[in-house]
């Protein structure tokens, strides 16, 4: 096994597009949150007022789970100022790290937080690594396309820790790399505003303009899903475990984390591996993670490059295949038999290159009654893209996080004392005075004791031992004098795990460690002079700026990837395709492709509007 010198506790992270889905993710078993600042985060749409942070944190502490915030878009001259008074803000609020893009954030002098290096940063090599760590992050988050292989080299070249993305949307361009938003409008992705033009429908042109391929989402790729080797990444060194989606709602994210709890603790137990938080999560339903968005799940790069990672008709959530149209008649259609829908379930298929849908109005058997009359062909397969009775289960159930407890009973002559100690080993007591003299029945009354303090009603505690020595004399205790006692005994011992100094993780910065790279270009995204500073100090002068700072990117690699439209479609030209120019046209946009065999890469060149 690998990395066995490395004794971290290992982190399920989880999205909060607010407070209330932190919450839901804290009660299903996240060991830490993250959730975007006022501004600044790379979720433009995903922002949350200082005070919801606050009342985050405040939820969270109880539990030891871990809040981050997201400011990791860059920053421009005249943003500065602002960005660091909303860095000190979130900071005085109690969150642990801050998420970053921007170098900055490490020239701003920011005390008492972590700084994590967002994936934005590009983190792809052990060089850049083991830079960033140096120079004082405490974290480095890892690119998405990154094989098992390329992460273990990187986990040999640092002690740092190191956060990978295991389910959400990927992005096919390499993070902090992709300027194409900005081809077709204002709106940039480093600056929290990507339009997704990667989603969008293309046609794929040969050098004398032919149309190749005409009208298919040719970047679009599916969801990660990387649940089934979470031991693999365990055994890599992966510190913490992140799943995408801060614009998801509750009952994704709910559904989600539920789902790898039971992945990662199946995995850590024969390890030794532990969490890094505290408490059992009830989620209150079976967690199935094929009932939420999905746009088809994929290991993507993890075992090496390879094609069928992508979604060339439609880059929608299409859901869970529920069979095929065997017989079809006026407004209704027969399925073959594979899964029973609900009225109330949405439904999805494939209309030639058209992706369409409705609602389930009636059904009886495998006979189906669509919400409105469409022509649906015999063999058409059925997709199941919203599961009514699994979000209705998800809606109805009480999610419940709690923390074990051991209280521990001790008689004097004149009080009894209990001494609650939870599984981290936090202690508090309380006591009760014995001013009613010996109870009459000492069996009754001591089993009524037991009773009692194993109670923990509405709290964040479950009693799960209650130890009483025996002996002669049991003092009687009226009922709210037991109720009172074990209610300030766990008031006592939340205070205690609240007081408790946050943890925190904040290396030296090492001043002589130098840019890997020699002179940072406009990739580097340096949007301010605190950015370029930064890398002056290390070695980095004469930097380029940033790609957004420049309005005209005619000529500009506007997108680098590992996935490659010719690998995909079959025309890989280690594998015998026909080579020659290769170009993607949306509208009026056109892209050149350029491939790099040896590295197994592609670039997208922007080359301007046809009709300007």
């Amino acid at each position: 096994m690998e990395n066995k010198a490395r004794q971290h506790t290992i982190e399920l992270l989880a999205p909060a597009r607010d407070a209330e889905v932190a919450r839901a993710a804290i009660a299903c078993g996240a060991d830490a949150v993250y959730m975007g600042g006022p501004r600044f985060g790379a979720r433009q749409a995903a922002g949350n007022p200082v005070e919801d942070i606050a009342r985050v944190v405040a939820a969270a502490r109880p539990f030891g789970v871990r809040v981050y915030v997201t400011l990791n878009t860059l920053v421009f001259d005249d943003e500065l100022a602002e960005a660091e008074r909303i860095a000190r803000e979130v900071i005085d609020a109690g969150v642990d790290a801050l998420i970053v893009q921007d170098m900055a954030y490490m020239e701003m002098g920011l005390q008492g937080v972590e700084l994590h290096a967002s994936t934005q940063t590009y983190n792809v090599s052990p060089e850049k690594v083991d830079f960033l760590a140096r120079s004082g992050f405490s974290r480095v988050i890892l690119e998405r396309n990154l094989s098992l292989a390329e992460i273990r080299a990187i986990r040999r070249a640092t002690d740092t820790e190191l956060e990978c993305f295991v389910n959400g949307a990927i992005c096919v361009s390499c993070s902090g790399r992709c300027y194409m938003s900005r081809t077709m409008s204002f709106r940039s992705g480093n600056r929290g505003d990507c339009s997704q033009a990667c989603r969008l429908a293309y046609d794929l042109l040969d050098g004398e303009g032919r149309v190749l391929r005409s009208g298919k989402h040719l970047l679009s790729v599916r969801d990660m899903d990387l649940s089934g080797r979470v031991g693999d990444l365990l055994d890599a060194g992966i510190t913490s475990f992140k799943i995408e989606g801060r614009l998801k709602d509750a009952a994704y994210v709910r559904n989600t984390v539920a789902w790898y709890r039971r992945c990662l603790d199946e995995a850590m137990a024969p390890r030794g591996l532990s969490r890094s938080s505290a408490g059992v999560s009830d989620p209150g339903f079976e967690p199935d993670i094929a009932r939420t968005f999905s746009r088809g799940r994929t290991e993507y790069f993890f075992d090496g490059r390879r094609r069928g990672v992508s979604t060339p008709d439609t880059p929608k959530a299409v859901g869970r295949s529920v069979g095929r149209v065997s017989r079809t008649g006026k407004g209704w259609f027969e399925l073959d038999g594979r899964e029973t829908l609900t009225p109330g379930d949405g439904i999805c298929w494939l209309a030639g290159d058209e992706l369409t849908g409705t609602n389930v109005n009636r059904v009886e058997g495998r006979r189906v009654w669509p919400n409105r009359e469409t022509a649906v062909r015999v063999g058409t397969e059925i997709f199941r893209n919203y599961d009514k009775r699994f979000y209705d289960t998800l809606e109805g159930c009480r999610s419940r996080r709690t923390i074990g407890v051991r209280a521990e009973v001790e008689v004097t002559p004149t009080e009894l004392r209990v001494r609650f100690t939870d599984e981290e080993g936090v202690t508090a007591s309380a006591a009760c005075p014995c001013a009613n003299g010996a109870a009459r029945d000492a069996r009754r009354m001591r089993e009524t004791i037991i009773g009692q303090l194993a109670k923990a009603g509405d709290t964040i505690f479950q009693v799960v031992e209650v130890h009483f020595p025996e002996t002669e004399e049991v003092p009687f205790l009226r009922m709210g004098e037991l109720n009172a006692l074990r209610r300030e005994g766990l008031e006592r011992l939340a205070e205690a795990r609240i007081g408790r100094p946050a943890p925190r993780r904040i290396p030296e910065r090492d001043e002589t460690v130098r840019y890997p790279y020699g002179t940072p270009d406009g990739y580097e995204n340096i949007t301010n002079r605190l950015a370029r500073r930064f890398y002056e100090r290390h070695g980095g002068a004469g930097a380029a700026a940033g790609y957004d700072l420049q309005h005209d990117l005619r000529g500009v690699s506007v997108m680098r990837t590992p996935y490659c439209v010719r690998r995909e479609l079959g025309m890989c030209l280690r594998q015998g395709g026909v080579g020659g120019p290769l170009w993607l046209r949306h509208g009026g946009f056109r892209y050149r492709l350029e491939f790099d065999c040896d590295q197994c890469r592609m670039r997208v060149v922007y080359e301007g509007r046809e009709d300007k």
